[in-house]
């Protein structure tokens, strides 16, 4: 597993296909501040809560200078199933073998129920206009996420 990223690092660059199968690149988000965050799996209960969260906020993040990516390993076909039942305006991304997750840090061992597995941790990483990374958060619960990130942004 990689290193977990820190403040003032360069963010790994990636570029993956959206729900629509278009490839989106970070560095199409240059300029501007953009929220990458990595969730487990589309149209599950706290996935479905956190995406639900960033696209009620989406327009005060825009007006902030935010933009928001989402990324699962789900494939192409489930993320626009997703993005079309949820209302989803924001691209979501398919990074179906993980690499941009395990450069990101937010790939790696999981607990639950006892089991340990290796799976995609919930994890948020806010990239500035250069492309450094700004905030680091890992292991981020779903419900109430986007409003404490507001507020370590100081949005609110």
């Amino acid at each position: 597993m990689a290193e977990r990223l820190t403040p003032g690092t360069p963010a790994p660059d990636f570029t993956l296909k959206d729900s629509a199968g278009n490839d989106v690149s970070l560095q199409d988000f240059r300029g501007r501040n953009t929220i990458v965050y990595f969730y487990p799996a589309a149209s599950t209960p706290g996935c479905t809560k956190q995406a639900c969260d960033f696209r009620d906020t989406l327009t005060s993040l825009q007006r902030e200078g935010y933009d928001v990516i989402g990324v699962s390993p789900d494939p192409v076909s489930k993320l626009a199933k997703f993005a079309q039942e949820e209302g989803l305006t924001f691209p979501l991304l398919s990074d179906a073998d993980h690499a941009v997750a395990e450069a990101y840090a937010a790939w790696g061992e999981k607990k639950n129920y006892g089991r340990t597995y290796e799976g995609l941790i919930r994890s948020t990483v806010v990239v500035d206009p250069d492309g450094k990374v700004a905030v680091a958060q890992y292991n981020v619960r779903a419900t109430g996420h986007v409003a404490k990130l507001r507020r370590d942004l100081g949005l609110d």
